[in-house]
């Protein structure tokens, strides 16, 4: 059997963050013995249609997807749309579509909470996030699932 091959997906919007997290996802990935690709959108709201996109084009095949990005609390209810919808749209595509996805988007309210997620000697949930891409692969084959 090949290796898995994973997309990683990382919301822009704030950079520094977005690399840190990928790092830590590549690391786990790389541990994993598994190959990987590696591209950004916008913002977090972005993320489930590119895996969307992925999952539906004729170009590359995955086995497994990471979605990383950070929403962080602001003064308007924009946070709580862009939260929610992201985790509805990754959580539609892993029902709908029987798709492996980690989802390591930070949702927190300032920016201490979100570097203590994204910093790979803290609690890296990008790392968290591929690791839980890969377990889902795994899972989906032991059932037999395509």
């Amino acid at each position: 059997m090949a290796k898995p091959h994973i997309l990683i997906v990382e919301a822009k919007f704030y950079a520094d963050l977005a690399d840190e997290l990928a790092a830590g996802a590549i690391e786990a990935i790389e541990a994993a013995d598994c190959t990987w690709d590696r591209y950004d959108v916008p913002g977090a709201l972005e993320i489930p249609a590119a895996i969307k996109f992925a999952h539906a084009g004729q170009k590359a095949h995955f086995d497994g997807y990471v979605a990383l990005g950070c929403v962080i609390r602001g003064e308007t209810t924009h946070y709580d749309y862009v939260c929610g919808e992201s985790a509805r749209g990754l959580m539609d595509l892993a029902l709908n579509e029987n798709l492996a996805i980690g989802n390591g988007i930070l949702t927190v309210e300032d920016w201490d909470q979100a570097w203590a997620r994204a910093k790979r000697d803290q609690k890296n949930k990008g790392a968290g996030a591929a690791q839980a891409a890969l377990a889902m692969i795994g899972l989906k084959q032991s059932f037999g699932v395509e």
